[in-house]
């Protein structure tokens, strides 16, 4: 029987969950931020000798340039999770990101230090991706292997609004510097949402500390450490023993990675370069679309339970594909609530409906023993091979088609169609506890199945 000091399943579960949701919470505001400076002032304040439209590409890319440190920090922390635990590598990852992004806040700018300035940047920026690479699959981790079986979906979608609540905090955050700083913002104003991290990351680590190891990790260590497996780098048996689950959640992430991206990041960009419409419009859009994201992804992460992951995610695609140029099309318009209306109507439904049953069905598809560096650098992988640089990239197909959305169109519906293939292959483990899934033979599994049952 539990007492005082020891913890009940269910105050695990809270905490856990509480842990991987408020973390990655935080987390992303810390790295979200970086985003929507880059989007609106970094191009002229790092990138100043080149030429508007250039140096506004360039800034998106050092945007992009943390996504290249991602796939290592999942190396590294999906090795540390899988080896001492998935609570002390979060605690680290956290602990990298604060200090980056507080330093971001302290950078003097190319007029005042020259080229050193935007190198300078660019590294912090590495440092933030490197800690990102490594928060999500433990954020997901955690809350999925201290889930109840049946609740998995609902229990793995929360660490999942931590994009969006971080991209709401940190909208809200450039929104109120610009207000309290006026004409000053390019000077100082820009610097205070990153400084306001060290207060949030405060909350967060008295929340991460009171979080406990899953069952499922305690059970597998206490068995696997003194086995020969055990020995070898958790990465080498995924690449050796887990191909295909890899695949699938590298290419399954193509979906979202990258056009979660172009709703955010580039809007912003292309509503007050292209458009020439107030900033607020873009960070109204962000703002709103965010909120209603949160809202939807737990109630699609619950959706999951009960219709199966892979087919509630081909569902979120088809939408995606299915609405794609309606919502540019609204947002081209230029006009407020149009351009509110297309991010919240990608964000609520498509981007919510693929992205809310990924942390389940990724740890499904992994053994417990690798399931840290698997579904870790299976994301991260995606990360480089799509997200890093779209906003970038979305920037310069707008300067080739001379200001139409055409080719932005066609990437985010050929992108997701790539991930609904991938998905198709899933299978459907939501009724197998965890700890199962380890005796299962990639070349023995069931086949996939679209059916819920």
């Amino acid at each position: 029987m539990p007492t005082a000091a020891t913890p009940t399943p269910e105050q695990i579960r809270r905490r856990s969950l509480q842990s991987g949701t408020i973390g990655a919470i935080v987390e992303w505001y810390e790295y979200t931020i970086y985003g929507v400076a880059a989007a609106l002032v970094f191009g002229h304040l790092f990138f100043p000798n080149l030429s508007p439209g250039v140096g506004q590409i360039v800034s998106l890319a050092s945007f992009g340039v943390g996504f290249l440190a991602r796939p290592i920090g999942a190396f590294v922390a999906g090795h540390l999770g899988d080896r001492i635990g998935r609570k002390s590598t979060l605690i680290l990852t956290f602990s990298i990101m604060t200090v980056a992004t507080a330093a971001i806040g302290f950078v003097p700018t190319y007029h005042q230090i020259g080229v050193a300035a935007p190198l300078v940047l660019c590294v912090l920026r590495l440092a933030q991706g490197f800690a990102v690479g490594g928060e999500w699959g433990g954020a997901a981790i955690i809350a999925v292997e201290n889930a109840p079986r049946g609740r998995r979906g609902y229990f793995g979608s929360w660490p999942q609004i931590g994009v969006s609540a971080g991209l709401l905090l940190g909208t809200a955050a450039v929104s109120f510097a610009s207000w309290i700083s006026g004409d000053a913002f390019d000077e100082w104003g820009w610097r205070v949402p990153f400084l306001l991290s060290v207060v949030l990351a405060g909350i967060g680590f008295v929340i991460r500390l009171r979080a406990n190891e899953s069952p499922a990790f305690l059970t597998e260590k206490a068995k696997m450490d003194a086995e020969f497996e055990r020995r070898k780098a958790p990465a080498a048996i995924v690449f050796r023993d887990h191909r295909k689950p890899l695949l699938i959640t590298i290419f399954g992430r193509f979906a979202e990675a990258g056009n979660y991206y172009l709703f955010t990041t580039f809007i912003l960009s292309y509503v007050t370069t292209t458009l020439d419409a107030p900033r607020s419009y873009g960070l109204a859009a962000s703002m709103i679309g965010a909120a209603v994201n949160i809202v939807m992804i737990p109630v699609f992460g619950a959706v999951s339970d009960r219709i199966g992951r892979v087919r509630t995610f081909l569902i979120g695609g088809a939408l995606i594909v299915a609405t794609t140029w309606p919502v540019f099309a609204l947002v081209h318009t230029g006009h407020l609530w149009a351009i509110v209306g297309g991010v919240v109507l990608f964000l609520a439904l498509g981007h919510a409906m693929v992205y809310a049953p990924l942390p389940a069905l990724y740890c499904e598809m992994f053994p417990t023993a690798v399931r840290y560096s698997g579904i870790s650098i299976g994301y991260q992988m995606a990360s480089i091979l799509l997200a890093s640089f779209t906003p970038a990239l979305a920037s310069a197909m707008v300067l080739w088609a001379d200001g139409s959305l055409w080719m932005v169109i066609g990437f985010v519906i050929v992108t997701t169609l790539i991930a609904m293939v991938a998905i198709a292959f899933a299978p459907d483990r939501r009724d197998r506890e965890l700890n199962e899934i380890g005796a299962i033979s990639e070349h023995t599994d069931e086949a996939p199945s679209l059916s819920s049952r």
